[in-house]
C-alpha cells in the first residue's frame, strides 16, 4: 500500500511516521516543507498547504492520504481575522488536497480533525459521541468542521473513501501547549490549588492516536465514517496531575482549593478560559472505534503517562 502522509514532522505525524516506515506492506511518503525534515520513507517536498499548492508530484500513484498536516491551534493568536487564516490552511488547504487526490485516484483520505469540532465542554457524564450534533466554539474548530463537510461531500462526488477521526488533548514525548505546562509546574515541586477538582476529560496518549489512524488506513469498515478516540479512561485534572507525578517520579502537592473559588479568582484575573479548560469537563465516547473497528487503546493512561518521559519513546 503506497501512502502519502502530511505533517510529517509534526507532533503525530512524525511518530506516525515513525511506526508506519516499519511495515513492508506499506511504501510510504512524507510531504514536508523543507528538505531533510522527515527521517523516515521518501521525502517529497511541497510548498505549504493552501488552495493553490500542487500535489501532482507528491500523489502520482498513492492509495491513500493521512492528512495530519493544519494550522494548530493557537491560544493567543493575534491575526486581526483568525478565522480567516485558519480557513486558508484546514479548509480550503485541506479541500484543495483533497480535489488532487480524487482526481489521482487515491481510494481513502484519512483525516486527522479535532474534538473541538464537537465543542469545549461536556457535561458530567455526558460525553461526545461521534453522532453528537457538531458545535464548534473557536476559529480553529470551525475551520476543521467546514474541512470535515468539504471532504464528505467531496467522497460522496468522487467515491474516494473519506475517513475522520476528533483526538482530544493528545499528550505524548515532547508534548506542549497547556499539558507541557501542567508538566513544568509538577516539575518545579509547588503547591498547587487543585487538590478538589472532580471534572472528567479524556484524552489520548499518542501511541493510542497513531494506532487508531493506522487501523484506518485499510480497514474496511472504517470508510466514510467519523471516529472519536481516546483512552478510555477519563481523568479529573486532580487525577492528572497526581498521574503526572508518578509518571517522573515526585510528589505532587495539592491543596484542596474549592472549584468555585477558583472560577472566581480566574474571572478577576483575566483567565476564564484557562479555568474552564482546568476545571471543566470534555468527554469522549470511543464506543463506536470499539464497534466498527474492534479498536481498543493499546495502552493505558498510566503508560501514556510514562512514555511523555522515556526518551526510548520519543520518535
Amino acid at each position: 500500500m503506497r501512502v502519502l502522509l502530511t505533517g510529517a514532522s509534526g507532533f503525530v505525524g512524525k511518530r506516525l511516521a515513525h511506526h508506519l516506515d516499519r511495515f513492508d506492506t506499506t511504501t510510504l511518503t512524507c510531504a514536508v516543507r523543507r528538505p531533510g525534515t522527515s527521517h523516515y520513507g521518501d521525502e517529497c517536498v511541497v510548498d505549504g498547504l493552501g488552495a493553490t499548492t500542487d500535489w501532482s508530484g507528491a500523489l502520482n500513484g498513492k492509495d491513500v492520504v493521512v492528512h495530519t498536516a493544519a494550522r494548530a491551534h493557537i491560544m493567543r493568536d493575534k491575526v486581526s481575522d483568525s478565522l480567516a487564516e485558519y480557513r486558508k490552511v484546514n479548509m480550503q488547504g485541506t479541500l484543495n488536497l483533497g480535489e488532487q487526490a480524487a482526481k489521482s485516484g487515491v481510494r481513502r483520505f484519512v483525516f486527522v480533525s479535532s474534538i473541538k469540532v464537537n465543542g469545549e465542554h461536556t457535561l458530567l457524564g455526558r460525553p461526545f459521541t461521534a453522532g453528537s450534533k457538531p458545535a464548534p466554539g473557536d476559529a480553529y474548530g470551525r475551520s476543521k468542521f467546514e474541512a470535515e463537510q468539504a471532504l464528505q461531500t467531496l467522497g460522496k462526488e468522487s467515491g474516494m473513501e473519506v475517513v475522520i477521526i476528533r483526538p482530544p488533548l493528545v499528550y505524548g514525548p515532547g508534548v506542549k501547549g497547556n499539558f507541557a505546562t501542567l508538566i513544568r509546574l509538577v516539575e518545579k515541586g509547588l503547591p498547587l490549588p487543585f487538590g478538589a477538582i472532580h471534572n472528567k476529560r479524556s484524552f489520548v496518549a499518542l501511541d493510542n492516536l497513531v494506532d487508531l489512524i493506522i487501523t484506518c488506513i485499510d480497514h474496511p469498515d472504517a470508510a466514510n465514517e467519523v471516529f472519536l478516540v481516546g483512552d478510555g479512561e477519563d481523568l479529573s485534572t486532580t487525577e492528572l496531575l497526581r498521574g503526572i507525578g508518578m509518571a517522573i517520579g515526585k510528589p505532587v502537592h495539592l491543596v484542596p482549593v474549592p472549584e468555585r473559588a477558583l472560577m472566581i479568582c480566574a474571572a478577576l484575573l483575566g483567565k476564564r478560559g484557562v479555568a474552564q479548560r482546568l476545571l471543566g469537563s470534555l468527554q469522549v465516547d470511543i464506543s463506536k472505534a470499539r464497534d466498527v473497528l474492534g479498536w481498543e487503546p493499546p495502552i493505558s493512561v498510566e503508560e501514556g503517562l510514562r512514555r511523555c518521559f522515556d526518551s526510548e519513546n520519543a520518535s
